[in-house]
């Protein structure tokens, strides 16, 4: 387990951790929460051992493999597959220890080492590695690309899957889906509620600390407090603890009232005297209790929109896609949509479908390919990039963007545009006293994006286009923000991976794949059950590819026949020289070896009797594993029927369908896959079963 004993943890001056104590315990998945700056990323520098305590003890496990996501952006032209291999270190050190036990020639070694290999997983390490980078939202042509030819985010996915690749007994995640898209997220929940070990995350995403943790340490006001229970759990705990505090601290406070009124009253009456200086005694031994101090949660609004047009956007047979030297690259195609004036749209899709380029076109940072897009009269959007950097200037400070943005506004937008009124209004989004003059290349991803957040506000828009909004804000923040957007009178479309802004903020969604645009009918839970079928159909295929290539379940089959009949043979022909590779017929001449071993016996038996018993131990292998080849049989024709319903649905997903075809479609998929695995499982037993009878 994990003891903090009175921990202190200072970082420069500041104290951020104050003669803290907590105990976590092995297997229990923990959520570390707390205000930006409180010490959430020092803990883990504690608990990978880059920091030491201050103060007190600290004490983990020495034997425990940690597993942890490395922050540096990997620089590499291996594939991608190789370098998420290379995260199981127990893997990577057990092949190297093969390759010089070969090279020196040490057969015993060798030996060790391939039974090793066994136990660590290395007949289906490529297929697990393929299928972590599937599940993080990579396409199938892509398993082999060199690490350096994926952007800055995809890279840093990659890292990802090879923390998750590592054998590890306790697993530290810091904001793991920062760069993950919502298909991608899901899968991610589902992998780490199956992870054995002990797991401590940061993440400012309530549904996925609810969805895969079951104890909060919450940092607040350097004191570190354990809550049993999920981030939702915490919230209504810390509530009622608060409430306690609360009136526990009010009745003290009418406590100490009450004797000092007594002691100022009386303290200088002799014969009160004793009684007040008790008081003051009294006073003195109280522990007091703290007052509630309620941090000032950060709020915003946006303002009324100067008008409504309706609809805001008319859509018509168009095509959205990027120019590849100068020649257009469609993405979606015939898309015919109406945005209405009010409409709360979340925008759904798997990865690279095109939901970005939807918007940044909406949003007249790209054109149009073909068909046509007609703005409603007066239309002015207020557009949040995935990326802030595109609409910031990262040598600027935050009131020239607010200065800026005040002139090509102009006098007739009706805001205030002095110095000092910018000043203020920037003081409303936390950027006060000298954080006006600070340069936005130097800002934290919550700060950047609380600036272009402002930024929208003061134009008054009355379409909002977020893309991924939430990226870097903090919990509370997150909070605010879908506060403003249910009171903002205007439409709203959103692409978020944060299903808790999605579920309070959206009402309607629109479904980007394969090309088209289409309304998603189902709401977020039908959406995340439709994602985990895509992606474990993306792991199968990349399982059943490896299997293919590796060995196909009929030539097993085949191969187990012929063990057989080889053990017969060697029966048949004792004295025949035995291949150095036959490891089973030299089991049965060991055996046999026994009668060979007492003359009296071998001379009782004649050739003849000796084939007649021969014979009858063949019988009796046949009659013991006759029925097993039959399932075996029946087990091999059962999943070759599926893999041909799974090829008919795989290709039918692949065509413009309903949304209810496809559910309907991805609900069977996943019943087959369910019964893939069944039957997998069984095979195994059954080859398992057959090699024993076959060699006793």
């Amino acid at each position: 387990m994990i003891n903090l004993k009175n921990v202190t943890l200072r970082r420069g001056t500041k104290v951020l951790l104050d003669k803290a104590s907590v105990t976590l315990n092995p297997g229990e998945k923990v959520g570390l929460v707390g205000r930006n700056g409180a010490g959430k990323s020092t803990l883990f520098a504690l608990f990978n051992g880059t920091l030491t305590e201050d103060g007190g003890d600290f004490e983990m496990p020495r034997q425990w493999r940690m597993g942890q996501v490395a922050q540096n952006m990997p620089e590499t032209d291996q594939p991608a597959s190789d370098f998420v291999l290379e995260g199981d270190t127990r893997l990577a050190e057990l092949r190297q220890r093969l390759v010089a036990a070969e090279a020196s020639g040490d057969g015993m070694e060798m030996a060790h080492v391939y039974t090793d290999l066994a136990d660590a997983g290395d007949h289906d390490a490529l297929p697990r590695a393929e299928a972590l980078i599937l599940g993080l939202g990579f396409r199938v042509d892509e398993l082999n690309n060199p690490v350096n030819s994926f952007s800055g985010g995809w890279r840093m996915r990659l890292q990802l899957a090879r923390a998750l690749m590592c054998p590890s007994d306790i697993l530290l995640l810091d904001e793991p889906t920062n760069h993950l898209d919502l298909d991608a997220l899901v899968w991610l929940e589902a992998w780490l509620q199956r992870y054995a070990g002990t797991m401590i995350v940061i993440s400012h995403d309530r549904e996925f600390l609810d969805a895969v943790t079951d104890v909060t340490l919450h940092i607040d006001h350097t004191k570190l407090t354990r809550y049993g229970g999920n981030y939702s759990a915490f919230e209504i705990l810390r509530a009622q603890q608060m409430e306690l505090q609360q009136a526990s601290f009010s009745k003290q406070q009418d406590k100490i009232a009450h004797l000092q009124k007594f002691i100022t009253r009386f303290k200088a009456q002799a014969s009160k005297a004793k009684q007040a200086q008790s008081r003051v005694k009294a006073l003195e031994r109280m522990e007091k209790v703290a007052p509630l101090l309620a941090d000032a949660e950060f709020t915003f609004g946006f303002k009324e929109p100067n008008n409504l047009p309706n609809p805001m956007l008319a859509i018509s047979d168009a095509r959205f896609g990027y120019t590849v030297d100068e020649e257009p690259k469609a993405i979606l195609q015939g898309v015919s949509k109406s945005v209405l004036a009010g409409q709360r749209i979340g925008i759904l899709g798997a990865n690279g479908q095109g939901k970005s380029t939807l918007v940044k076109t909406i949003a007249r940072t790209m054109p149009l390919l073909a068909g046509t897009l007609t703005e409603g009269k007066g239309l002015n959007i207020g557009y949040f990039a995935q990326q802030e950097l595109d609409v910031l200037h990262p040598n600027d400070n935050p009131l020239e963007h607010m200065i800026r943005l005040a002139k090509e506004l102009g006098p007739n937008s009706g805001e205030p545009s002095r110095e000092q009124d910018l000043r203020n209004y920037l003081g409303t989004f936390n950027f006060s006293g000298d954080m006006v003059k600070q340069s936005v290349g130097s800002m934290s991803g919550g700060e950047k994006a609380r600036l272009v957040l402002a930024m929208i506000v003061w134009q008054r828009p009355n379409l909002l286009l977020l893309d991924e909004p939430t990226n870097h804000l903090d919990l509370a923040t997150r909070e605010a923000l879908s506060m403003a957007l249910n009171e903002f009178e205007g439409t709203v479309m959103l692409v978020s991976h944060d299903r808790a802004l999605l579920r309070a903020v959206c009402d309607e969604f629109w479904m980007v794949g394969r090309g088209k645009v289409e309304p998603f009918d189902g709401d977020l839970d039908d959406y995340q059950k439709y994602l985990l079928e895509e992606s474990k159909r993306l792991r199968e295929l990349a399982k059943n590819t490896a299997r293919d290539a590796a060995a196909p379940t009929a030539i097993a089959l085949n191969a187990v026949t012929a063990l057989t009949q080889a053990h017969a043979q060697a029966v048949d022909t004792p004295c025949a020289p035995a291949s150095p590779n036959a490891a089973a017929p030299t089991r049965i001449a060991v055996n046999t070896s026994k009668t060979a071993a007492n003359p009296a016996l071998a001379s009782s038996l004649s050739s003849a009797e000796q084939r007649k018993q021969d014979a009858q131990k063949r019988q009796q292998l046949a009659a013991q594993t006759r029925p097993l080849k039959k399932e075996l049989e029946q087990n091999e024709q059962r999943m070759a029927s599926i893999e041909a319903e799974k090829t008919k649905l795989e290709a039918l997903l692949t065509t413009p369908i309903s949304p209810a075809e496809m559910a309907d479609a991805g609900r069977r998929l996943k019943a087959l896959v369910d019964e893939v695995a069944s039957l997998e499982e069984r095979w195994l037993e059954l080859t398992s079963l057959l090699e024993e009878a076959s060699t006793v």
